[in-house]
């Protein structure tokens, strides 16, 4: 059978330096098989930057520590830990890190970068860059970023006085079988061909075996997780990626003590019905339309 996931631990990450004061972890992407996915750690060095570019794909990132500078021509903002924003196809950006300490960030490309075509990656002018916005959720003018706080996942902290902005699909939490989901990069940001999104699970939350017409990644932020991919058991802790390709069945279990919380991604966005297919649903159907 294909292989149709991937387990990535922290202790084996395999860094590059595609430029100075520039590292990157491509833990999932053409070469282990991904489509729709390139998923990535990088890290800017103090007084590091990368150059305007662009790319003919989608890119979506979460900052875990550290600060920097993400600027586009239409203007540019400080980035901290728990911001998160996207960047659309096409346009150009660039990163500078200003700051006195590296600068730590999950990324998310989709589809996935073509090696044949230099990463389908174009360097541009240098444009101006704008005084850097703090990312506020309520203006306009940063659009296209967010924050996101653990707290953030709280159902008991979802009231109107202590939300961020206003109740809406964009700050709602779905909330299941022990489960809290919070949606970061979606359609409302200005992605199309990807999404972003918190997942927590209490001490009891589980999800059981299912699959998708798409591609996830998780980057597990805290506590353990046990995931079984294709009949696979594997324990995740922090640090450690997992990729599922579109059709691997797969199912989470808290593995204790405490919650779990991690970042995750889907390529391309879910179709509006049907973009889960739990094994339970269909079980009791099988052999219903046997003849004797």
């Amino acid at each position: 059978m294909t292989v149709r996931h991937l387990v990535r631990r922290a202790a084996d990450a395999e860094f590059t330096a595609p430029a100075p004061g520039y590292r990157r972890w491509a833990a999932v992407g053409e070469h282990t098989g991904a489509v729709h996915t390139g998923f990535a750690i990088c890290e800017l060095d103090s007084g590091a930057s990368l150059n305007a570019h662009m790319h003919s794909f989608e890119e979506s990132f979460y900052v875990l520590e550290g600060s920097a500078v993400v600027a586009t021509p239409e203007g540019s903002v400080r980035v901290q830990p728990g911001d998160y924003g996207i960047v659309p196809v096409g346009v150009p950006h660039l990163w500078r890190n200003d700051g006195d300490a590296l600068c730590r960030w999950a990324e998310m490309q989709a589809p996935v970068p073509r090696a044949q075509y230099d990463h389908d990656t174009f360097e541009v002018p240098a444009f101006p860059v704008a005084p850097p916005s703090p990312v506020d959720v309520r203006d306009p003018r940063t659009r296209r970023y967010g924050h996101i706080e653990p707290a953030n996942m709280d159902p008991d902290k979802q009231t109107q006085d202590l939300l961020a902005v206003s109740a809406s699909m964009r700050t709602a939490l779905l909330v299941y079988s022990g489960i809290t989901v919070k949606m970061m990069v979606d359609g409302e940001l200005g992605a199309r061909l990807s999404t972003m999104f918190m997942v927590q699970y209490e001490r009891d939350g589980v999800a059981g075996p299912h699959d998708h017409p798409l591609e996830e990644t998780y980057l597990i932020l805290e506590g353990r997780t046990e995931a079984v991919f294709d009949g696979e058991r594997h324990l995740l802790g922090p640090g450690d990626i997992a990729w599922a390709g579109a059709g691997c069945v797969h199912s989470f279990t808290n593995a204790g003590p405490g919650r779990v919380r991690w970042l995750e991604t889907q390529a391309p966005q879910p179709p509006s019905r049907h973009s889960y297919r739990f094994v339970r649903d269909w079980e009791p159907l099988r052999g219903e339309g046997a003849t004797s």
